[in-house]
């Protein structure tokens, strides 16, 4: 298993990926990449709008891990919840999408060392964040979890997805203590 991100005394940061731990995150890349890309503009919309990235209609989304990706911003609120999302949605999703496209860029520039300048780390960071809140709603994570996990049987799908969550959870950590001033 990886050990995590390392500074490296000439500033730059160090992860070293074994191949199926870099074929796994290339795939992760690519399945946020899926998830998160915003739907193309209508061809008819307001060039305007479309220049500042406001869609004509936002709708909370029916998948519960888009919707844990872009929650509702007023709960309480229906119509304030939905100008928000038309407002905002656009421009998170194509924040998403750039830092999923910048941890597949630097993977494919790179073998098992991943070399990368301090200033992608927000990126990388926010992709892991993305994965994890993902796999976190897919396979139920509450504040109760950890104890379900223990009563899994070895032939639980979830198992695997769990030791994915933990691990981007460490390579998570390794970055942001990193990251800390």
């Amino acid at each position: 298993m990886s050990g995590g991100f390392v500074l490296e005394p000439n500033g730059r940061v160090l992860l070293r990926l074994e191949p199926v731990e870099r074929m796994l995150m290339l795939s992760l890349c690519e399945q946020i990449i899926e998830l998160v890309s915003p739907e193309d503009t209508d061809p008819d919309a307001d060039p305007l709008a479309v220049a500042v990235g406001i869609d004509e209609q936002a709708w909370t989304p029916e998948d519960p891990v888009l919707l844990r990706l872009f929650p509702e911003a007023y709960t309480e609120d229906p119509a304030a919840s939905s100008d928000f999302r038309r407002f905002t949605e656009r421009d998170l999703r194509q924040t998403k999408l750039k830092h999923a496209q910048t941890v597949r860029d630097g993977l494919e520039r790179s073998g098992e060392k991943v070399l990368l300048p301090l200033s992608l780390g927000p990126s990388w960071l926010g992709f892991m964040n993305d994965v994890r809140l993902a796999l976190g709603e897919r396979i139920g994570i509450d504040d109760d979890f950890h104890e379900e996990v223990a009563e899994l049987p070895e032939d639980d799908p979830r198992l695997a997805m769990v030791g994915v969550y933990d691990w981007l959870t460490y390579l998570q950590d390794s970055l942001v203590q990193i990251m800390l001033p």
